[in-house]
């Protein structure tokens, strides 16, 4: 057989037999890696280059050691699961090095940390003076971990016993010049009202627009393709029809929201005189 036949066939059976692994040895992310984490797979990565080029290394040996070296972690991660002194075995523990503005030179020893890493790892925190650090804990993946002192910790509402309303998420509506359907109906809105919307942004389009996203508080935010970003800002006929097809869908959504028959119908009437002066007058606001 061709040595590079062979070769494609070696590499093709390492990379899909690492990929295996690799979705069965889970999600960890890079930053959360532990030390044994790290060379375990530094060992694999190699085993499977050896395997895909190195044919004195026999097909079936390479395999098994690659197996090995990618199952063993996982029996070790779910025995630590059952046990958590087997898993302070295999990760080890956490270790406190700062309390209380006080750098804790034996724990330091013991991790093998000098002064100098230290103060740069609180410098990555944005913290650069020890006595502000309540507690530092340098954590199994290397990572240093900080609280500060309460007199050096960001205000925030909380503190204050401020009420803050609930933000959710971003919705998008239009996406590439297509608007998202299902987002629009979740969060109750007309595609008039959408239109008249991105109207107010310089957009006279759906199709001119790249992206729009809504927050909880009803702002609007409109990206619009390169091409639209020389237009001159929106002239007052064009807002005067936006806020008018605006007020008819506000009138439409109310009737579909509210439970009372007689507001229902009051607000759908309205709806209805307010699309009749549009249909008048739309012809001259543009």
């Amino acid at each position: 057989m061709p040595e590079i036949v062979l070769i494609l066939i070696r590499s093709i059976t390492a990379f899909f037999l690492l990929f295996l692994m690799a979705r069965i040895m889970g999600k960890k992310q890079i930053s959360q890696l532990t030390f044994f984490d790290y060379c375990v797979g530094i060992t694999i990565g190699s085993i499977a280059a050896t395997l895909s080029v190195d044919q004195n290394v026999k097909i079936v040996n390479g395999l098994v050691s690659l197996t090995i070296w990618g199952f063993f972690p996982i029996i070790l991660a779910y025995l630590g699961l059952k046990s958590m002194l087997f898993s302070k075995i295999t990760d080890g523990k956490a270790t406190i090095v700062i309390r209380n503005g006080e750098v804790l030179d034996k724990n330091l020893k013991k991790n093998l940390l000098t002064i100098n890493e230290l103060l740069m790892l609180l410098r990555e925190k944005g913290t650069f003076k020890v006595s502000d650090v309540e507690m530092a804990v340098l954590e199994t993946n290397g990572e240093l971990s900080i609280m500060l002192k309460t007199d050096q910790q960001a205000v925030t509402p909380q503190t204050l016993g401020i009420p803050l309303e609930q933000e959710h998420g971003p919705a998008v509506l239009i996406m590439d010049g297509k608007i998202m359907k299902k987002s629009l109906e979740n969060l109750g809105y007309s595609e008039e009202w959408l239109t008249g919307e991105i109207q107010k942004q310089g957009a006279e389009d759906i199709k001119d627009v790249f992206l729009a996203q809504i927050d909880s508080r009803g702002n609007m935010y409109a990206d619009l393709y390169e091409d639209q970003y020389t237009k001159t800002a929106v002239e007052e006929r064009p807002l005067l029809a936006a806020s008018l097809k605006k007020i008819q869908a506000d009138l439409e959504e109310y009737s579909f929201q509210t439970n009372n028959p007689e507001a229902k119908k009051l607000y759908a009437e309205q709806a209805l005189e307010v699309q009749k002066v549009l249909d008048t007058i739309l012809p001259y606001l543009k």
